[in-house]
This record gives C-alpha cells, sequence and structure tokens, in this order.
C-alpha cells in the first residue's frame, strides 16, 4: 500500500485522540496501541473497500474509556 501524507484536519485528528490518550483513555487500532506509524491507517480506504470505523466505548456512568478503529468491509 502507498504512503499517504495526510491533510492539516487529519492532523488535527490525531492529535485530539494522543490527547485522549494523554488523559489515560487508550486507542486501540486493530485491538492494539498504534505506534507513529500506524496512526494514517485510520484514513484509509483500501483495494478491496475496507476502511476504519471508530467505536467509544463508555463507562456505566457515561464517561469515555477507551476508543478503538476496526477494520470493517463494506459488502
Amino acid at each position: 500500500m502507498k504512503k499517504r501524507y495526510l491533510g492539516d484536519e487529519q492532523k488535527k485528528y490525531i492529535n485530539g485522540l494522543k490527547r485522549y490518550e494523554s488523559k489515560g483513555i487508550p486507542v486501540y487500532i486493530d485491538g492494539e496501541l498504534p505506534e507513529d506509524g500506524d496512526w494514517e491507517k485510520i484514513f484509509q480506504i483500501r483495494e478491496d473497500g475496507s476502511f476504519y470505523m471508530c467505536d467509544y466505548i463508555g463507562t456505566g456512568d457515561g464517561k469515555l474509556k477507551e476508543i478503538h478503529f476496526d477494520l470493517v468491509y463494506n459488502r
């Protein structure tokens, strides 16, 4: 897959996710904590039509607990 360069809005979005991490809210991509090179994956649409979907996991009292990005397929 080609290296993709992120636009300003995408960089702002990633910086926002990293702020959540700094506040103790983990962000997972494909079930793992991302390394620096992993973040751009969440914006990719792959040749097979798959893309990443975000899911916000909350606590019972309505607070944000985790953020997950998982690959989904559009069929």
